[in-house]
């Protein structure tokens, strides 16, 4: 155990060298790429505006959202009508998702009672 704790010590020693070197050229850089996105002054005021476009714009997209999740659930209406059509590959694909959003489901649990699998805290 301390042979491991020893080796986890010099790999985080390495990276944060690694950092420290390269850590500003590469943010430098991003910036550089993006500054197309950068709002010009960095101020608090344009920072809530920004937020509030934000909030605004998302608010205003859900009459959209709303209409693809019934063009969603018609096609999945479709699907279950015709049954003969459906291949073993998206039967599959289904099952897949399915099993995924279960194990999102069981790790946010988890997470949400403090990292215990048997139960809450008292």
């Amino acid at each position: 155990m301390a042979s491991k704790l020893k080796q986890l010590q010099s790999t985080a020693c390495q990276v944060q060298k690694l950092v420290a070197k390269h850590g500003t050229g590469y943010y430098k850089q991003l910036l550089e790429q993006n500054k197309q996105y950068i709002q010009e002054p960095p101020t608090l005021e344009k920072c809530n505006l920004l937020s509030k476009q934000l909030f605004y714009t998302r608010l205003a997209s859900i009459p959209g959202r709303y209409e693809s999740l019934w063009k969603e659930l018609d096609h999945v209406k479709h699907l279950l009508k015709n049954r003969n059509e459906l291949k073993v590959e998206d039967v599959g694909i289904a099952a897949l998702f399915g099993l995924e959003c279960f194990a999102w489901f069981c790790g946010g649990e988890i997470v949400g009672r403090g990292f215990t699998i048997t139960g809450y805290y008292p």
